[in-house]
C-alpha cells in the first residue's frame, strides 16, 4: 500500500507539475497570439471585441499594406545577411581562440584569456564610443560589416567552448598526433565533434542575440538600404501618427516568425544541445 500511495503521490506531482507549466506556457504564448490575430484583422475590429484572439473577420491585406507602407522585405534580407555572417565569423575565430586557451601551452594564455573574456563583464554601451570611432576610421558607417564586426571575437562563446574543450582527454589528442595530425586536423576531426552540441547550443543563443538587436545597429545604420528587422519596426512605429496596430502587429511578425519557424525545425537539435551540456542525455 505504501509503494501505491507513493506511485499516485508521484502522479499526482507531475500532473500538477505539467498543469503549471501549461499555465505558464499559456501566459507567455497569449501575447504572441494576440499579435498575430491583430496582424490579419481589419483596424477597426482590433478594440472591438475585448482580448479578441479568434479574429471575428480577417485583412490579409495587412501584409501587403506593411510593405508598402516601409521596405520590411529589404530589413528581413539585411537581418538574415548580418546574423549569418556573424555567427559564421563567431564560430571561426572562437573555435580556434578555444582551442588555444584549452589545449596550447604559451606564455601569457592565462592573462590573454582574462583580457580576452573581460569583454563580457561590459556592456555595448560602454563600449560603443569605441566601437564607432574604429568603424568610422575604417568608413564602414552605414554598412552591414559594421554590424558584424564588433561581435565577432565572443568572451562568451570562447569561454563555453574553451570548458568544452578541456573536458576532451588528452590522450585523445595524443593519438592523434602519433597519427601525424597537426593543429588544424585535430580540431576539425576530434575537438569539433565532440563539442557539436555546445557549438551549436551557443550558435542558436547567438542567433537570437543578433536578430533582435536593437542597439549597435540604431547607432551605426543611417539608411534604410542597411537597417535590419528591430531597426526598421522601430522608424516605423516613430513615423506613424496615431499607430495602427493591426500595421504595427503585422510588422512584428515579420520579426518574429522567421526566428520561431527556425525554432520548430530546430527544437530538437536545440534541446538536445542543452540535454548533452548539462549531462541529463546518456
Amino acid at each position: 500500500m505504501k509503494i501505491k500511495s507513493a506511485k499516485l503521490k508521484d502522479k499526482m506531482g507531475h500532473l500538477l507539475g505539467h498543469i503549471i507549466l501549461m499555465f505558464i506556457a499559456l501566459i507567455a504564448i497569449i501575447p504572441l497570439i494576440w499579435a498575430l490575430s491583430t496582424s490579419i484583422q481589419p483596424s477597426h475590429a482590433v478594440f472591438g471585441q475585448g482580448l479578441g484572439l479568434i479574429p471575428t473577420e480577417f485583412r490579409f491585406e495587412n501584409y501587403l499594406d506593411i510593405l508598402n507602407a516601409a521596405p520590411f522585405g529589404t530589413y528581413l534580407i539585411n537581418t538574415i545577411i548580418v546574423v549569418t555572417f556573424t555567427v559564421i565569423m563567431q564560430l571561426l575565430v572562437i573555435i580556434p581562440a578555444a582551442y588555444a586557451f584549452a589545449k596550447l601551452e604559451f606564455f601569457g594564455r592565462d592573462v590573454l584569456f582574462f583580457i580576452f573574456i573581460a569583454q563580457m563583464l561590459l556592456p555595448l554601451q560602454a563600449i560603443v564610443v569605441p566601437n564607432y570611432d574604429v568603424m568610422r576610421v575604417l568608413g564602414l558607417i552605414n554598412t552591414r560589416t559594421a554590424m558584424v564586426l564588433p561581435f565577432i571575437a565572443s568572451g562568451y562563446g570562447t569561454f563555453l567552448i574553451r570548458q568544452q574543450f578541456k573536458q576532451i582527454p588528452e590522450s585523445l589528442i595524443e593519438s592523434a598526433r602519433i597519427d601525424g595530425a597537426g593543429h588544424f586536423t585535430i580540431l576539425k576531426h576530434v575537438m569539433i565533434p565532440l563539442s557539436k552540441p555546445i557549438i551549436t547550443a551557443f550558435s542558436l543563443i547567438s542567433i537570437v542575440i543578433h536578430w533582435n538587436d536593437y542597439f549597435w545597429p540604431l547607432i551605426i545604420t543611417e539608411t534604410p538600404s542597411v537597417r535590419t528587422l528591430a531597426i526598421g519596426l522601430g522608424m516605423f512605429v516613430q513615423q506613424e501618427s496615431g499607430a495602427d496596430w493591426t500595421l504595427l502587429m503585422a510588422g512584428t511578425m515579420f520579426i518574429v516568425m522567421p526566428l520561431l519557424i527556425f525554432f520548430i525545425f530546430n527544437q530538437r537539435i536545440f534541446i538536445e544541445s542543452l540535454m548533452i551540456k548539462s549531462g541529463m542525455k546518456e
